[in-house]
């Protein structure tokens, strides 16, 4: 029987601060220019959240689950592979029941605002089922990052805003830039932790595809244009021009994290602090940009 830690793995719910940032970050920005409204904004976090998790717990039924035993002299390989077919079902179970509560909400908050919302919302539920499931899971090819980064990102900015305000614009999307490279920092770090035994099972990912010393690189140039292109927003007015002071700040402890991250090396021995790290990095970038449309609302 799957434990309430083992159920905790399974939704990945220490990641969640991905999607509630760009939720956040988008509604914040709308209550800014005036539109802000408490019952959509609960639809639309339930509908986000259930996704999130969905997707999560999708993920875990094509990978081999890892179930908390104690070590006694009865653990076998056998009840090892019984225990982690037993987290898969489960998982497929929450995976299902989670995707039909997002539809739920999704319909619930396309009747209040607008069902173009509903349509926005199939593809974004669609990409999250292909991006571990279906016949080629997008989280296995060099594209991974792109696609989870831009949906969880870009897509999830733009949207939060789009149920408050019922318009995008320009600017509504340069909103969503920043979150979309930090995001894909993120994933990129993983795959590159991950890139041995992904090799060995076959995944083609873009820590793969450049190798050890590419995906470093690749993930200090996406915290740095994800960073870079945040100050830029300040400069054009699309954030509050006080936001650069926290978001410099930011960034300084961005270059710590990913210098100390380099001189740990990616792979698995070192996947749970080289994580810890780039999750503080993408912390920090939240805290400074939702953090500052707050304080701008306060002052309005």
């Amino acid at each position: 029987m799957p434990t309430l830690a083992d159920l905790a793995r399974i939704v990945e719910l220490r990641t969640k601060i991905v999607s509630l940032s760009s939720l956040a970050i988008g509604t914040l920005w709308a209550a800014c220019g005036g539109a802000f409204s408490w019952a959509t904004f609960a639809l639309m976090a339930r509908a986000t959240l259930c996704v999130d998790l969905a997707t999560a717990a999708s993920t875990a039924t094509t990978t081999t689950a890892t179930v908390s035993t104690r070590p006694t002299p009865t653990s076998t390989a056998t009840r090892c592979s019984c225990a982690a077919a037993s987290i898969r079902r489960v998982a497929l179970r929450l995976s299902s029941g989670l995707f039909a509560l997002a539809v739920g909400f999704g319909l619930a908050l396309g009747a209040r605002v607008g069902w173009e919302v509903i349509g926005v919302g199939a593809v974004c539920m669609a990409i999250a089922w292909g991006y571990s499931g279906g016949p080629w899971p997008i989280s296995r090819m060099p594209v991974g990052e792109a696609f989870a980064g831009g949906a969880m990102g870009l897509v999830l900015t733009v949207l939060s805003v789009y149920v408050q305000t019922g318009a995008v614009d320009a600017r509504t999307l340069a909103l969503g830039i920043p979150s979309t490279l930090l995001i894909a920092a993120i994933l990129a770090a993983n795959n590159a932790c991950d890139s041995v035994g992904d090799a060995a099972a076959g995944r083609r990912t873009l820590a793969i595809v450049v190798g050890e010393r590419g995906a470093m690189c690749v993930v200090e140039a996406l915290v740095a244009a994800g960073f870079g292109s945040a100050l830029v927003l300040t400069a054009a007015g699309v954030l509050p021009g006080f936001a650069a002071v926290p978001l410099v700040a930011a960034a300084m402890l961005a270059a710590w994290l990913l210098a100390s991250m380099r001189a740990r090396g990616y792979g698995h021995r070192t996947k749970s602090p080289t994580m810890g790290s780039v999750s503080a990095i993408f912390l920090a970038y939240t805290v400074s940009v939702a953090g500052s449309l707050a304080l701008e609302l306060l002052r309005r």
